[in-house]
């Protein structure tokens, strides 16, 4: 981790020119700066937005002819975007700004660097940000407060720990907010007229790609796995992409003690001159560390007699009734982001307190007859699906979907001894039937009979084919699940090849339960 009193970097700054260096502030000449936007979606719509309110010639790009699409466009062109281009023709190449040349794209995250319309820029040497970098570059405003960001992502538990610091620095009295990828388009929050004191800013790999100047009070990378490579070309871009979070940290970096790969990249960041690294563990924490003791989440990070002594933060039950390891990671992440900050320790409890998880996350729908039914639907990726079946010992486990190309080995191996048995989703469930069948030969293994026929999203001929897969898994991991078993969807796929979203398929599996009422009885029962 090295320092330097300025918050730069001596490296060739390819994403800005002499004209974007000023620009810096809200109050800053935009005036006349040709801007191409790059998507329509939420993020570019608000970059688009803004850059006509701070006087820039704005034309916007986007591949989606769509009515929703033609919607915005009619609004931005009323607003006064100079130019709204919508067909996969206008994405293909970059377009002249008022028949000059862009001197900027802001790029929405989604977008991969390969795209031609970026990749046409790249290589004519015009600077490419994403929204958060705009963001930042306007976060000062005259007769506005300015807010402090602390900035967060990893490959799982970001939006949970961005809820969780929220909640923090509200319960401290603090005027704050969370923004970012975590739903609310951070130039939105930016442009709030009263302003915040402080951002706690979700940021995916893609947004981090396009951001270069940010510099944050304090960062946090949650932890790292294997994603998103298909965006990144390479598993070590991906890495590089998250590793960017901690450039520049001005107070503390945060680091995942027990994923060395996220102390590695404190330890190479270039930070700002006395700049801290600060661990958490779900373990006992060591000097500088937020950790566990007996029940109690602990800060020897914080406070001045660390060497010898902790300061008692909340304890574990406080989050909940249901408390995997890794939300108690997230909880001590968030604590320690807080800290650095300044926030009392009371907050970090009544924060915690307050706090109420999103749906889909570790949500406990039902707990009858001896079996707890347990949604994380957001477990899209192995692991994620590996800290929540680690959080519980014997597992009817409602599986599958779109895979993405993961390898489904190590996961299955690590947990197989706590598997009782498998339901599986997907309209391809082979890659995740194949590692049951390599490294948990004796699991009961369930297959819906129309997954293999090519009738897509559903089960054969239902209205609602999504809501008629959940209910048949749901009836079979019933007929399965016995006295103190958990059934537990934590697919470890993405949803997209027979529900529209995650949101959709917890929903499904969470209405399938409770549908069931106390009809059904327990394998052990019947």
């Amino acid at each position: 981790m090295s320092g330097s009193d300025s918050a730069g970097s001596t490296a060739p700054n390819t994403w800005e020119t002499p004209r974007l260096a000023g620009l810096t502030t809200w109050d800053s000449d935009w005036a006349g700066l040709r801007v191409v936007v790059a998507g329509i979606g939420a993020s570019g719509f608000s970059a688009a937005d803004t850059l006509v309110e701070l006087g820039a010639v704005v034309v916007v790009v986007d591949a989606g002819a769509t009515e929703e699409n033609e919607a915005k466009a009619d609004t931005l062109r009323i607003v006064g975007a100079h130019a709204v281009l919508l067909g996969a023709e206008h994405a293909a190449s970059l377009p002249p700004v008022d028949g000059e040349p862009a001197d900027l794209v802001v790029t929405s995250p989604g977008w991969r660097p390969t795209q031609p319309l970026l990749a046409e820029a790249a290589a004519a040497g015009v600077p490419i940000w994403g929204d958060v970098e705009l963001a930042w570059r306007v976060r000062t405003r005259e007769g506005r407060p300015t807010a402090e960001w602390l900035t967060i992502t990893g490959t799982n538990g970001k939006t949970t720990t961005v809820g969780l610091t929220e909640s923090m620095l509200l319960a401290a009295g603090k005027r704050a907010v969370a923004a970012g990828n975590v739903g609310t388009p951070i130039l939105d929050v930016i442009r709030d007229p009263q302003g915040y004191e402080f951002l706690a800013v979700e940021l995916s790999s893609f947004q981090l790609h396009w951001a270069h100047s940010i510099s944050p009070l304090a960062s946090v990378c949650l932890n790292v796995a294997e994603d998103h490579v298909d965006w990144h070309g390479s598993y070590e871009a991906y890495l590089a992409a998250k590793a960017s979070v901690y450039e520049r940290t001005r107070i503390a970096c945060i680091y995942n003690v027990e994923q060395r790969e996220t102390e590695e990249m404190v330890e190479e960041a270039d930070v700002v001159e006395g700049c801290r690294a600060v661990g958490f563990t779900t373990g006992m924490p060591s000097v500088s560390m937020m950790g566990v003791v007996e029940d109690l989440l602990v800060d020897r990070a914080f406070i001045e007699q660390r060497k010898d002594s902790a300061a008692e933060l909340a304890s574990i039950s406080e989050l909940g009734e249901v408390v995997p390891r890794h939300l108690v990671a997230n909880a001590l992440a968030a604590a320690a982001l807080v800290r650095a900050a300044g926030i009392p320790a009371a907050a970090v409890r009544d924060g915690i307190r307050a706090f109420q998880p999103g749906d889909h996350r570790i949500q406990v729908v039902e707990n009858e007859g001896g079996v707890l039914w347990i949604n994380d639907s957001k477990a899209t990726n192995p692991h994620a699906a590996s800290a929540s079946l680690a959080s519980f010992q014997s597992v009817v486990w409602v599986a599958g979907g779109l895979s993405k190309g993961v390898s489904y080995d190590d996961l299955v191996t690590e947990h197989a001894h706590r598997l009782k048995a498998v339901v599986l989703l997907g309209t391809d469930p082979a890659p995740l039937q194949g590692a049951l069948a390599r490294h948990a030969p004796d699991v009961p293994v369930s297959l819906h009979p129309t997954l293999h026929t090519g009738q897509g999203r559903g089960a054969g001929g239902s209205a609602d084919p999504a809501a008629a897969l959940m209910q048949w898994a749901v009836a079979e991991a019933a007929r399965l699940a016995q006295d103190g078993d958990t059934v537990l969807l934590a697919p470890a796929a993405a949803s997209m090849d027979q529900f529209s979203s995650y949101a959709h398929r917890g929903a499904a599996f969470v209405a399938a339960v409770r549908a069931r009422g106390g009809q059904g009885t327990t394998a052990k029962e019947s």
